[in-house]
């Protein structure tokens, strides 16, 4: 327990990213509380909060990666005993949004899954949600409560600035990726490029065309997520196909599911940036994976929340601050 201005604050980790948990306890001075998680014969979760939360603001710690439903699942049910334990309070903090690619109906009778995540989450008692870089951004408004968007390209920015490049072309992978990569390109002061991209099925893509100059240029290419690796390492190749010098690669979650670290190892890929907004098991770990920490942006998002302050303040980029570094 930690008192905030008066205020009675309490933080528990689930066990998703508990590893994150505990920076964010670090950061913010709120140690970790006590939650008994437990799983019955056939399957079922178990769920004791070993002490009070009456009146106080509860803080979750909870992405909901892989397993996917277990994690939710988990959250879901925590939430349900939060509320029955009368907190005042319950803030999820899901750094990763599970379902969140399911934004929308892209076929006829096909579910609005990430509509429905947001349904769950309320109707099971949370009053807010604190979640990072949402694949949508139409998202936010899937929910009658308040939800946080945190941004990891300060973070990004900064660790690429570090690296004093010559000449810089930010890429995105897509046409979708474009306003991110065209953010990015105007914070660091260079052009972009689109690759011009297929999928003819789900987790399948391929490379068409390269809008933008990338010759003799370091590449950067910046998308939210990675999740099989192969769109990335095949745009990778493209951009060094056109002439490019380097390229590097950086996404705020990176899922890395089935052989994707293999993919990146074997890729024309000279590093790729990510947060730890998904805990990294170390079978996926490689030495072209470089993990940034998001723990101290989002300890302060609960000080601000606390202290009735502006969160946009925390991620909003600033070329002097970086420079300054």
């Amino acid at each position: 327990m930690a008192i905030i201005d008066g205020s009675k604050v309490k933080l528990f980790s689930l066990s998703a990213n508990p590893e994150l948990a505990a920076e964010i306890s670090k950061f913010s001075g709120v140690p970790l509380s006590s939650i008994d998680l437990a799983r019955f014969a056939d399957g079922e979760i178990g769920i004791n909060v070993a002490e009070t939360v009456r009146g106080y603001h509860v803080f979750l710690v909870q992405p909901t990666h892989e397993p996917v439903n277990e994690n939710m699942m988990e959250l879901l049910i925590t939430i349900d005993a939060m509320k029955r334990a009368s907190a005042k309070t319950i803030n999820v903090i899901m750094p990763y949004y599970g379902y969140s690619r399911q934004d929308r109906k892209a076929k006829s009778r096909q579910p609005i899954s990430a509509k429905l995540v947001a349904n769950l989450l309320e109707t099971a008692g949370a009053t807010r949600v604190l979640a990072m870089d949402l694949h949508a951004s139409q998202i936010q408004g899937f929910f009658d409560i308040p939800i946080d968007n945190f941004r990891a390209m300060p973070l990004i920015v900064e660790y690429f600035k570090k690296k004093n490049f010559d000449e810089i072309v930010i890429v995105s992978p897509d046409h979708g990726g474009a306003v991110r990569a065209r953010k990015m390109g105007d914070v660091m002061g260079c052009d972009i490029a689109i690759i011009d991209k297929h999928r003819p099925a789900p987790n399948v893509s391929e490379v068409m065309g390269l809008v933008g100059n990338v010759s003799g240029k370091t590449a950067i290419i910046i998308d939210d997520m990675i999740d099989t690796a192969g769109s990335i390492t095949a745009a990778a190749k493209a951009v060094l196909d056109a002439g490019a010098k380097d390229v590097y690669a950086a996404c705020t979650h990176s899922l890395l599911s089935g052989n994707a670290s293999e993919k990146i190892e074997n890729s024309v890929l000279k590093e790729v940036i990510c947060t730890n907004t998904i805990k990294l098991p170390e079978y996926k770990k490689t030495e072209k994976i470089h993990q940034l920490s998001v723990g101290k942006l989002l300890a302060q998002g609960i000080i601000n929340i606390i202290q009735d302050r502006p969160l946009s303040i925390l991620f909003e980029y600033n070329e002097k601050d970086v420079n300054d570094k």
